[in-house]
């Protein structure tokens, strides 16, 4: 189980969490309506590379990623989204685009948008795609602290 890992890290520290199961859905949106987890608590792992290194960058899953935003906050020259080939080794155990937000467990940095650090509770893929783990922002960030930047936009609306 890819979450086993996860678990007994949070286990080992005490950390309150709570299991959600859910069916395969399509998407976090998706995910979040199923589960009842409101959408700016839900958050999406992207891995980016900040000057060839391999960094998680997690915000709501409603939002998209703004690269040069990210660029721009980290100081890097240069700042792209990793491709799956690049990063599938790095998480053996987790099924693709399901990594959890841990990259304190993985050897990477994280970058946090601050939009989701003023949440009260997290939610993420627990590495697979039918578990969620919800659990305290603040208590996220005990663990792994993230670096907390501005990187992060609403997606926006189509107009007809």
């Amino acid at each position: 189980m890819p979450a086993k890992k996860l678990k007994e890290y949070l286990d080992s520290h005490n950390i309150h969490y709570e299991t959600i199961s859910h069916s395969m859905a399509f998407n976090a949106q998706r995910v979040a309506a199923t589960t009842h987890i409101p959408g700016k608590e839900m958050a999406k792992t992207v891995v980016v590379k900040i000057d060839g290194e391999m960094s998680m960058a997690v915000l709501p899953a409603s939002f998209k990623i703004d690269l040069d935003q990210l660029k721009i906050a980290t100081g890097a020259r240069l700042v792209e989204l990793a491709s799956e080939m690049e990063f599938k080794s790095r998480f053996p155990d987790c099924e693709p685009g399901a990594m959890p937000p841990f990259g304190n467990l993985y050897d990477m940095r994280v970058y946090v948008a601050h939009s989701l650090s003023e949440d009260k509770m997290i939610a993420f893929n627990a590495g697979t795609h039918i578990e969620l783990i919800r659990m305290a922002y603040r208590d996220f960030d005990r663990l792994v602290h993230p670096t907390v930047l501005k990187f992060s936009k609403r997606p926006m609306a189509h107009h007809a």
